[in-house]
């Protein structure tokens, strides 16, 4: 069986912020991720990850736009200099919270100039970083329009040609099947490469109970070829987080 971990960000909402690492714990996850740990005291958050026995799985990169502008900005030709400042900034968080990868955003994008500037973005946070582990990930463009890197093929080159040690796919099964169809085919070609695992139901993006998504099946695989990652719950509970968490047994 995989090691599950909990998105603080989907799951526990109905809790305030800092009562949701207990409630991870309680409820039988070992590790979480944060997708923006970055509103909240680094320290603090350290310190529940430390009480409760939790590893720090992922976050995300950049720090969010407050004002509601780009998610992400390391495709977007122009902004190099802006990337690399929110980088070092996400560093000093990594500092504190020690996470285990940092999902690098690559942002709306298109064509040839966008791809060589994630490139080299990614080229330099992996020197920049080298002992950090980090990762990206295909998002599809129905749930996010225009995002750069939406399939498995660009990830594979993009991983090809930054060739860093410290760079891996982050592997969305969710987005997976709404890119492809088929996350079975997607995991058989490219889950070699992948570092990190996130779930969820397909379509609602709930739970991993029902839906087009066979979770038995898919956790069976990752069993069978040897992932030692996390598997991360990345979804919208359809009630009380604890009232979905059936999939877990």
């Amino acid at each position: 069986m995989p090691k599950f971990c909990a998105n603080l960000s989907c799951l526990f909402t109905e809790l305030p912020f800092m009562e949701r690492f207990s409630a991870a714990k309680e409820a039988g996850f070992d590790a979480v991720e944060v997708l923006s740990p970055y509103d909240c005291p680094a320290q603090d958050m350290r310190d529940q990850l430390v009480w409760n026995a939790l590893a720090f799985a992922l976050m995300n990169c950049p720090p969010p736009n407050a004002t509601g502008g780009l998610q992400g900005f390391a495709a977007i030709p122009g902004l190099e200099d802006r990337f690399r400042r929110d980088f070092d900034r996400t560093l000093r968080f990594a500092q504190v919270l020690k996470p285990l990868h940092i999902h690098v955003m690559a942002g709306a994008a298109e064509g040839p100039e966008a791809e060589a500037t994630f490139i080299r973005n990614l080229r330099w946070a992996a020197e920049r970083a080298p002992t950090q582990s980090l990762t990206i990930e295909p998002i599809n463009r129905y749930d996010k329009p225009g995002y750069f890197l939406a399939d498995y093929d660009t990830a594979a080159h993009v991983l090809d040609a930054v060739a860093a040690h410290n760079l891996a796919l982050q592997f969305d099964s969710y987005h997976a099947h709404r890119i492809t169809g088929d996350v079975m085919a997607a995991w058989s070609v490219h889950g070699h490469r992948s570092a990190h695992v996130q779930i969820a139901g397909f379509p609602g993006r709930n739970e991993p109970l029902s839906g087009e998504i066979d979770y038995a099946a898919f956790f069976s695989r990752l069993d069978a070829d040897g992932y030692q990652g996390w598997v991360s719950a990345e979804y919208a509970p359809a009630a009380a987080t604890d009232a979905g968490l059936s999939w877990m047994r």
